[in-house]
């Protein structure tokens, strides 16, 4: 026993080399064919996981700035819409006040149509009123002359017309 080493035979190592032989090809085989597309799978997942984050960040970071932006944004529309508000209140107190200077100024025109037409009909009785005496005065002349008359007689006859016709309606 003299040719071993530690205990082995010359086969026994040869074999020992060629296993080591062998598992190396295999691991060289092995890692080309399983572990580098492994490798790569991983290499692609982990990338592609940090792409989804910063796409999270880029995508919350946006949110945040529309958010921000929407808040100025709803913020501006209070504002306008309290001064679209105020807007149509003055153009609602400019529409009041019109509408109350037009009928004010209707009133004064239908016044003045009624003290126009007052005036008309006080004219118109006057004039009745004219024609009343003038009739009253010819028929006072006709009885004049038919009875020949004093001065007597004329008194009476006025103040029998005046009071046939009435104080108040001649004065007036």
């Amino acid at each position: 026993m003299g040719e071993r080493l530690f205990g082995l035979d010359a086969q026994t190592l040869f074999d020992t080399v060629i296993l080591a032989i062998n598992m190396f090809f295999m691991f060289l085989i092995l890692s080309y064919l399983l572990f580098n597309p492994i490798k790569d799978m991983l290499k692609r997942r982990k990338d592609k996981i940090a792409k989804e984050r910063e796409d999270a960040k880029e995508a919350l970071n946006s949110a945040a700035t529309l958010r921000s932006e929407y808040e100025v944004k709803i913020q501006n529309a209070s504002k306008d819409a309290e001064k679209i508000l105020a807007d149509a209140r003055k153009k609602a107190l400019k529409n009041e006040e019109h509408i109350i200077s037009e009928a004010k100024l209707e009133a004064a025109r239908i016044i003045e149509h009624a003290k126009e037409e007052a005036k008309l009909e006080k004219q118109k009785a006057y004039e009745d009123i004219k024609k009343e005496i003038i009739d009253v005065a010819t028929l006072m002349a006709g009885k004049v002359l038919n009875e020949s008359i004093d001065e007597k007689i004329s008194e009476r006859l006025i103040d029998d017309t005046l009071k046939e016709i009435g104080e108040s309606t001649w004065q007036s």
